[in-house]
């Protein structure tokens, strides 16, 4: 089991600072820098059944061509991948409520 000092979660259960649950993301994944490119980007999907943002990390899920597809933003500096990749492995390689390591990986 993963303790809760390495494994921050929100009281509704999505993670620390992206604010997702494993549902909410696309198997492919478009990482942007700025916030506002994420609407620039979400603007060419057919359909969009998800979005959240806090800070400088805004997430737009959605369906291109019948594909489940996510744009995140990142923010400013490496330090700001490094969260964004970290969480992203969490939500999809970790169960959050056992926290324990995922035997399959399975995307919606």
């Amino acid at each position: 089991m993963i303790k809760h000092s390495e494994l921050i979660l929100n009281g509704d259960g999505s993670i620390f600072h992206l604010h997702l649950k494993p549902e909410n993301i696309g198997r492919q994944i478009i990482l942007v820098g700025d916030p506002a490119r994420v609407d620039t980007i979400a603007g060419f999907f057919d359909e969009i059944v998800f979005t959240v943002q806090n800070r400088e990390f805004k997430t737009v899920t959605g369906f291109y061509k019948q594909k489940k597809i996510s744009v995140i933003s990142t923010g400013i500096g490496t330090d700001n991948i490094d969260i964004v990749l970290n969480e992203l492995d969490a939500l999809v390689n970790i169960d959050l409520e056992t926290r324990s390591v995922k035997k399959r990986i399975e995307f919606t």
